[in-house]
């Protein structure tokens, strides 16, 4: 690692130093927004606002260690890139992926307000194949290089991301068509959201084997690819979230 991180360029290196950066702010300010929000929304979406705020707030925590490991591990001094001998850590991505995408999931059953049995249901099966999915990326994720552990844990991973993917289509589809009408285009845009910006993951994940990049070039990709892929499947799914629950309290009201 320290070698691949002394031979990024000062362009890739700033992408990368940036794009932590904007993410950090982002994730900070929509956790003020969401948590200030919940006074917005009934009593019966408060919870799922909430679920949303935290989500942010696990993302803003992970996002300033992952900042601060990336500043202490790789400086440019004098106009060069310098590796400190600090080890970045890769590992902030997973734990915050861990317990941020079953809640993505959760969130979204939430602010549906099922039943209490289909609520719990959905929310423990999904939640759960979410950490699957999460946990068996992790070990190609931080294997050396781009070779065949990554591809092998990869695909593994796919197996759950499949089944979440068939579950919101399929599982899912009948419960959102039962939704009211003035929000019933909003909540299927927020299962399409989720399911397209999760595409993203593995799309990142597998495309150094498909563009044929390595060393710098492969961690700037994948870095940048991951932050966009949390900016959209956080912050903007979260916005989704919290109009759902405002236009059903309206509604309610």
């Amino acid at each position: 690692m320290q070698q691949l991180l002394a031979s990024l360029s000062l362009a890739q290196h700033s992408l990368v130093y940036n794009a932590f950066s904007f993410g950090l702010a982002t994730f900070a300010a929509a956790t003020i927004f969401f948590f200030l929000g919940r006074s917005q929304v009934s009593r019966e979406y408060k919870t799922a606002i909430s679920v949303t705020g935290l989500v942010t707030f696990i993302a803003f925590y992970h996002y300033f260690r992952i900042f601060e490991s990336f500043d202490a591990a790789v400086q440019v001094k004098n106009g060069l890139i310098v590796a400190t001998g600090a080890e970045f850590n890769r590992a902030y991505r997973y734990v915050d992926w861990l317990l941020t995408v079953p809640l993505l999931l959760i969130e979204l059953i939430l602010v549906m307000r099922l039943s209490q049995a289909e609520t719990v249901s959905k929310s423990v099966s999904l939640g759960l194949a979410a950490a699957v999915m999460v946990a068996l990326g992790y070990p190609g994720e931080v294997s050396a290089g781009i070779g065949s552990t990554r591809l092998l844990w990869g695909a593994l991973s796919m197996i759950p991301f499949i089944y979440i993917v068939i579950s919101l289509y399929s599982g899912l589809g009948a419960a959102i068509e039962r939704q009211p009408e003035n929000v019933k285009g909003l909540v299927r845009l927020a299962r399409n959201v989720t399911v397209l910006s999760w595409c993203f993951y593995p799309v990142v994940y597998f495309a150094p084997f498909v563009v044929d990049l390595s060393g710098a070039a492969a961690f700037t990709l994948i870095e940048l690819g991951y932050t966009v892929a949390d900016l959209v499947a956080k912050a903007l799914f979260g916005v989704l979230i919290y109009t759902i629950a405002v236009r059903k309290s309206e509604a309610s009201a």
